[in-house]
């Protein structure tokens, strides 16, 4: 096997303190960066995954993702209302998942996944 664990995934957003507050919402934590001459950020969830913000214009939203693991959906999105973020929509994979999609603040779209 070539790879062991997702490492990071990084995503261009116009607005990096915005984002950084958007997902510190949904349990992200900043971390130290070194200065990479671009304004960004990089926030780390649970132990190893990592979320790189990069200060650059988004490209066009056609489906793109990444999807965060949560034990009770209904919990994390009561939790994410009480910072004024609400989903996009929800939906159910019979036998599969819970899903909700959220729109950071550059438009960037994140699933929060409850496995069934």
């Amino acid at each position: 096997m070539v790879g062991k664990a997702l490492h990071h995934v990084s995503l261009n957003v116009t607005d990096v303190r915005a984002c950084v507050a958007f997902y510190e919402a949904m349990g992200f934590r900043e971390i130290d960066r070194p200065e990479l001459g671009f304004d960004g950020a990089w926030m780390r969830i649970g132990d190893d995954g990592e979320l790189h913000l990069l200060g650059f214009p988004p490209p066009e939203a056609v489906g793109q993702h990444f999807a965060v693991h949560v034990d009770d959906l209904d919990e994390a999105l009561s939790a994410l209302a009480a910072n004024d973020i609400t989903p996009d929509r929800t939906s159910e994979i019979d036998g599969i998942c819970r899903q909700a999609f959220l729109t950071d603040p550059a438009g960037n779209q994140v699933e929060l996944n409850q496995p069934l």
